[in-house]
C-alpha cells in the first residue's frame, strides 16, 4: 500500500458559498478576511499598550491601508513577476477571484501603504512595521491552507517513503487522466468529486505521482512556527524585562519568513511558465526558482535591517518593555 492511502487529498470544496460568478465566496477570499480582522485586533490590543505608535480610533484605517496595499501589491507583483502577458489583457488585472496574489508583490504594497499613511498621519511608515508583521504569520498560514484547499501550489514529486505525500487532482496528470482542462478550483472540484463517485479516480490513482503537500509546509513554518517565534521573543522579553531595540522584530520576520520560503521552495514546484525543453523544473536565476530569488531580496532587507538595529539606527517601533532603555529614543 503507498503512503497516498494514508494522506489522501480531501477534495475540499473551495466555495465556501456558491454564489453567481464573482460573488461566490471562497477559502481564499475568507482567509483574506480572517488575517486583516486578526491582524485588527492584535494592532488594536498594542495601541491600548502603547506600544503601536498610532491612536486607536486609526487601526482601523491602517488595516485598511495594509489591505489595499496587500491586494493590489500582490496582484500586480503576480502579474510582472510569474505572468507578464496578463498586462495585455487589462481586465484581467481585476479578476482577482480567479487568484494570482504574490506574496513579495504584496510586501511591496504594504510598504507603499506605509508611506501613505504615514504622510496622512505625520507617522514615519517604519514605525509601523514591528506591530504590523506581529499580525502577519496567521494571515500568511490561512492563505496557504486556501492554496491547499483550491489544490494550487502543490510540492514536487515525492519518493513513495515520504509517509505525507499525496497525489493532487490539479497535477497535469490528473488533469489529462480525467479528461479535463486546467480551470477554476471550483469546477476541478466537482470533476474529482463525480471522478471518486464513479471509481474512476480508483482506477487512475496509481498513475497519479505523489508531491509534496508543499502548503502546509508554508503554512507551518512561514506562518505557525514564525508566528510562534515572534510572540515567543515578546513574551520573553516581558518576563524577564529585556529590551528588545526597535526595528528588531521586523527584521527578524523578514528574515525568519525568507529562509522558510527559500527551504520550502526545494520541495515546491516551480511555476510551469517558467518550465522548457532546457529547464523541464522551472529555475530562473541558476538552480533558483522564482520564490527563492525574490525571497533573497528580502532576507538582504532582513539583514540590512538587523545591521541598523545593532548599530542602535534601526527604524522606529515596538519596544519591550514600554519603558525605554538609557540612550534610546
Amino acid at each position: 500500500m503507498s503512503a497516498a492511502a494514508v494522506w489522501t487529498y480531501p477534495n475540499i470544496n473551495p466555495l465556501l458559498f456558491d454564489l453567481p460568478g464573482p460573488l461566490a465566496v471562497r477559502w481564499y477570499g475568507v482567509m483574506y478576511l480572517v488575517g486583516f480582522t486578526l491582524g485588527y485586533f492584535i494592532l488594536r490590543r498594542l495601541t491600548m499598550q502603547g506600544r503601536l505608535p498610532i491612536p486607536r480610533d486609526r487601526v482601523g484605517e491602517l488595516v485598511g491601508w495594509v489591505a489595499m496595499g496587500v491586494i493590489v501589491g500582490g496582484r500586480l507583483g503576480y502579474l510582472l513577476f510569474y505572468n507578464p502577458s496578463g498586462f495585455l489583457r487589462p481586465v484581467e488585472i481585476f479578476m482577482l477571484w480567479e487568484g494570482g496574489l504574490s506574496f513579495h508583490g504584496g510586501v511591496v504594497g504594504v510598504v507603499l501603504a506605509f508611506w501613505w499613511f504615514g504622510r496622512r498621519t505625520g507617522i514615519p511608515f517604519l514605525g509601523l512595521a514591528d506591530g504590523i508583521v506581529l499580525a502577519a504569520p496567521l494571515g500568511i498560514a490561512g492563505v496557504r491552507l486556501a492554496n491547499f484547499i483550491n489544490g494550487e501550489l502543490y510540492g514536487r514529486i515525492a519518493s513513495e517513503t515520504v509517509p505525507w505525500a499525496m497525489r493532487f487532482p490539479t497535477d497535469p496528470v490528473a488533469l489529462r487522466l480525467l479528461g479535463i482542462e486546467s480551470g477554476r478550483p471550483e469546477v476541478l472540484y466537482r470533476a474529482v468529486k463525480a471522478a471518486r463517485s464513479s471509481g474512476t479516480w480508483e482506477v487512475i490513482e496509481a498513475q497519479i505521482p505523489l508531491r509534496h503537500p508543499s502548503q502546509l509546509y508554508e503554512a507551518a513554518l512561514e506562518g505557525i512556527v514564525l508566528f510562534l517565534v515572534l510572540w515567543g521573543l515578546v513574551l520573553l522579553a516581558r518576563r524577564f524585562n529585556w529590551r528588545i531595540r526597535k526595528g528588531l522584530i521586523g527584521g527578524l520576520f523578514l528574515i525568519g519568513y525568507a529562509t522558510s520560503r527559500i527551504f520550502v521552495e526545494n520541495f515546491r514546484q516551480p511555476d510551469l511558465q517558467f518550465a522548457g525543453p532546457g529547464d523541464p523544473l522551472g529555475t530562473v536565476l541558476g538552480p533558483l526558482t522564482m520564490g527563492q530569488v525574490l525571497s533573497l531580496v528580502l532576507l538582504a532587507g532582513g539583514i540590512v535591517i538587523l545591521a541598523m538595529v545593532a548599530r542602535g539606527r534601526g527604524p522606529a517601533g515596538l519596544a519591550f518593555p514600554v519603558q525605554a532603555a538609557k540612550g534610546d529614543t
